[in-house]
């Protein structure tokens, strides 16, 4: 794509009204597996003052700014990260069990969110607002703050080490298939990148984007 065909006054309108959903999307989903931790025995986070809800010390130079802002330049695609926040799961309670609680909580995180920015959309329709500047901002946030928050979560929840689901499913198999994927986890990011130049991550992701939203529409009454 010819960066000279990019509609720039577009671009910065999604950029300045997706600022603030994704940025609270990814510091929420970080701080609440660090919470869920600190509740499980683990203060590792709080040492490290990593339960702010300050976006600053959750953003990753590469995987927030640089990677997503390229892909949105010049790919379909959208893929990015934030700095992940430190658990030591052998200081957890019960750390097989425990670390189920603690990578569940980041979706959770984003499923509540999803919730709320549904509310906020609701609220601008009811209240008449939309169809103003003010409004119309509003709404387009909610509308962003939806999709981010549930396609955080799904993306999180598949089974792939170091992704939420790789972890639930560490914690439900016996160790000795957990240690299969100890070895895995290391490939983890390749295999994304894999799967997401492939297509294949759109079709894997999307049944649990879906469930996702039926959801949280069915809950919101939308």
């Amino acid at each position: 794509m010819d960066i000279n065909q990019i509609d720039i006054n577009q671009l910065m309108y999604g950029i300045a009204v997706g600022a603030i959903p994704v940025l609270f999307a990814v510091t929420l989903h970080e701080v609440a597996h660090g919470w869920v931790a600190s509740l499980r025995g683990d203060p590792t986070a709080e040492m490290l003052g990593r339960l702010s809800l300050n976006p600053l010390k959750h953003i990753d130079p590469v995987g927030t700014i640089l990677v997503p802002g390229l892909m949105l330049l010049f790919s379909p695609y959208l893929f990015g990260w934030a700095k992940p926040v430190p658990v030591s799961f052998n200081r957890l309670n019960h750390p097989k069990s425990d670390m189920i609680f603690v990578a569940l909580a980041g979706p959770l995180a984003n499923l509540l969110m999803a919730i709320l920015w549904v509310m906020v959309l609701k609220l601008t329709l009811v209240s008449g607002l939309k169809g103003g500047v003010a409004g119309d901002w509003l709404y387009a946030m909610a509308e962003i703050g939806i999709f981010i928050n549930i396609i955080l979560g799904a993306f999180n929840l598949l089974p792939i080490p170091p992704l939420d689901g790789g972890r639930v499913l560490r914690g439900l198999v016996p160790e000795s298939i957990g240690r299969y994927l100890d070895r895995i986890e290391p490939f983890g990011l390749i295999i994304l990148v894999v799967l997401l130049v492939s297509g294949f991550l759109r079709v894997l992701v999307g049944p649990i984007f879906s469930f996702m939203k039926s959801l949280i529409f069915f809950v919101t009454g939308l």
